[in-house]
């Protein structure tokens, strides 16, 4: 799986002491299968340190599920178990740690749900309502790992910055040509939004597929026939 981490600094090696306590899940480095939640997580943190925000990615191993020597605790949705667990760590001694676990996933309890968690914690809001308010709250992730032996299961990827401007090109070849089309009749948003949406996009944004090393009329031509497929256009 590909997760990524948002900051001001690259992060190719973890170091967990430098990581902050009282945190959802406790005191470990916290990744999200989300890039843009990570892109989010960068600029606010730089918006405070006035440097550049960095996303860092990785692979992660998810042999990790059925490692027997990692303990894992893993939350579907939002629930009382989930609650609770934060609650637990955001009231944690700050000296240790309020659980044995090497790696826990779950959602996030971003700003207005901590603000939701304070008043819970002061006794101003039920666990049932605010239970049943966090159902309606945008998809988000997190992964934290706790422990030196779960950071066995997480590599770092190295820049990706040369691929992205690749793609980047590429992506403004193919626009061009969706707009020039004599097959179409799409103004520039349209073309936009329809080259974005596409699985197409979807390939050639995962580098893991290796579409970007073709050529961008080869990936055009991909394209076009999906949306030929997709009775986009009629042939």
């Amino acid at each position: 799986m590909r997760v990524f981490h948002g900051s001001d600094i690259p992060v190719p090696v973890i170091d967990l002491q430098k990581c902050r306590p009282n945190r959802d899940f406790g005191r470990g480095f916290y990744v999200t299968q989300h890039h843009l939640q990570a892109e989010e997580m960068a600029k606010r943190i730089a918006k405070y340190s006035k440097k550049p925000p960095v996303v860092t990615e990785y692979e992660f191993d998810e042999y990790a599920y059925e490692d027997s020597d990692l303990k894992i605790l893993h939350f579907d949705s939002y629930s009382e178990a989930w609650l609770d667990f934060v609650v637990l760590n955001r009231n944690a001694d700050k000296r240790k740690q309020a659980h044995d676990y090497d790696i826990v996933e779950g959602n996030v309890a971003d700003d207005k749900i901590t603000r939701t968690i304070t008043k819970y914690m002061k006794g101003k809001i039920s666990k049932e309502a605010f239970i049943e308010m966090l159902k309606y709250d945008k998809p988000n992730h997190q992964i934290c790992f706790c422990t030196v032996n779960s950071l066995q299961m997480l590599n770092y990827v190295e820049d990706n910055t040369n691929i992205d401007c690749e793609v980047s090109d590429i992506g403004e070849d193919i626009l061009k040509r969706l707009i020039l089309d004599a097959d179409f009749d799409f103004d520039e948003t349209q073309a936009a939004d329809l080259f974005f949406s596409s699985a197409t996009f979807g390939k050639l944004a995962d580098m893991a597929t290796g579409l970007y090393r073709k050529s961008w009329q080869e990936i055009y031509r991909m394209l076009k026939q999906e949306l030929f497929n997709n009775k986009t256009i009629t042939e």
